[in-house]
Parts: structure tokens; C-alpha cells; sequence
């Protein structure tokens, strides 16, 4: 079997940060090329960035989440893009906001098919659910690392609730392990 670990790939980095006081999203929607703002669809300001590739929400509370990236550098990146835009309308902005990545989400490959009803039985319900007719995937929440991983019949992982993207690399080795322990893995 090759190394599962080389097929991750991160497909979302969300992160958060904030901009220590109040906007009038109103003006800031007007003012800002490019923003979404419908306060009667969703409270906040969505503002997208081409490059890197993410849509930054900024709300009334001057809190702002960055989602859609695929790497924390290009989180950090766009987060400073969006401070620039911020700063070019006046809006005073600290030199280095902290920037706090809350969850990172990947995708990996075992690679070969899996029996998810006896994963479930092999690694104990506390930590599984699998209901097939409401989900095809397996959710598996694991103590080390503190995430959760979707497994899917085809072998492929979706991992989530990481910080750092060493969790899903983690994850993989756990998940692998245990598999094999459990003679459920070719």
C-alpha cells in the first residue's frame, strides 16, 4: 500500500481575526469594490479575493473569517489583502492582526475499498457514528488529534477540525493504524 499521507491535500483553511473596532458594513459595501453585503441574507459583508482564492466575511463587530483557502499562508495572504482594502478606505487597521486558524480541512486516500460496518463494530460506537441510510460516510471522532474524520467506502478520508496541517497527517497514521490492528486493511 502506498503512504496515505501523500495524498492529503487541504481543501479549506478558515481562520479568524479582527480588526478591534465597529463597521458601518453599509458604507464599507459601498465603498469596497467588489463586496457582497445583503444584511437580510447573511449579517455580514462578504468580500472575495482572486489570488489567493477566498471570500472574506467581515462583520458589523469588526470580526473577520477567512474561508476557502488552501494553505494557511495563503489564509495569512488574503487576510492582508483584505487588511490593505480595509486601510485604503481609512478604516484604521493594526499593523499585524492575529490571525487564528480554526479549522483546516483535508481530503486523503487510503487506497483500496473499505468495510465501513465493520470499521464501525472494530473501533467501538463511543467514538463512531455510521447510519448508511442518513450518510454513506463513517464519522469518526479521534482524541489525538482532536478531529473528526468522514470515512468512505471508496477509501477516501475527509479530515476536519485540525489547526495545524500536521493533524491530518496524524489522523492518517492513526486511522491507518488502527486499521491494520484490526485486520480491516489489505
Amino acid at each position: 500500500m502506498d503512504d496515505p499521507k501523500a495524498t492529503i491535500s487541504i481543501e479549506n483553511v478558515v481562520a479568524s481575526t479582527g480588526i478591534a473596532q465597529e463597521l458601518d458594513l453599509q458604507s464599507v459595501a459601498m465603498d469596497l469594490e467588489g463586496a457582497d453585503y445583503d444584511p437580510e441574507q447573511f449579517p455580514g459583508l462578504v468580500y472575495r479575493t482572486q489570488n489567493p482564492k477566498s471570500a472574506a466575511l467581515i462583520f458589523r463587530s469588526g470580526k473577520v473569517v477567512c474561508t476557502g483557502a488552501k494553505s494557511t499562508a495563503d489564509v495569512h495572504e488574503a487576510l492582508h489583502l483584505v487588511f490593505d482594502e480595509l486601510r485604503a478606505l481609512d478604516i484604521p487597521i493594526e499593523d499585524d492582526p492575529e490571525i487564528t486558524v480554526q479549522n483546516i480541512v483535508t481530503s486523503a486516500d487510503l487506497g483500496e475499498d473499505l468495510n465501513l460496518n465493520a470499521i464501525a463494530i472494530g473501533l467501538g460506537l463511543e467514538n463512531i457514528e455510521y447510519e448508511p441510510e442518513q450518510f454513506p460516510g463513517l464519522v469518526y471522532r479521534l482524541d489525538d488529534p482532536d478531529v473528526v474524520a468522514l470515512l468512505f467506502g471508496s477509501g477516501k478520508l475527509v479530515i476536519t477540525g485540525g489547526k495545524k496541517p500536521e493533524d491530518a497527517e496524524a489522523a492518517v497514521d492513526t486511522i491507518v493504524e488502527q486499521l491494520d490492528e484490526l485486520g480491516l486493511l489489505a
